[in-house]
């Protein structure tokens, strides 16, 4: 998980990201819509491609490339753990502010 997280936080691989989630493209797709050089995309691609997030397969000539759901999929299980902590806090702080609420009466 921590090559996805390290991979997703660059910009524009977080783009690429983004425009994949629409559906598969190829570089030059990806280079075009996202005003960035085709050698520019391919190395996000690769980095990409390397932290297991994105996969490829030829089409032709082209190389064409889509998201794997795995690695978020392991994202959702690791923010899910925080969602509780962060619930459990919640309803604390809630509990104590209606302590303190009932107190002032």
């Amino acid at each position: 998980m921590n090559g996805t997280l390290s991979a997703l936080a660059e910009p524009n691989r977080l783009r690429i990201v983004e425009m994949l989630r629409k559906g598969p493209s190829s570089v030059n797709e990806i280079a075009e819509r996202l005003e960035l050089s085709q050698p520019l995309v391919s190395k996000h691609l690769r980095v990409l491609r390397e932290a297991g997030i994105v996969r490829v397969r030829a089409e032709a000539q082209q190389r064409v490339y889509e998201l794997q759901p795995e690695p978020f999929e392991q994202l959702e299980t690791w923010v899910s753990s925080f969602r509780r902590l962060w619930e459990e806090r919640l309803d604390s702080l809630d509990e104590y502010v209606q302590q303190m609420k009932r107190d002032r009466k």
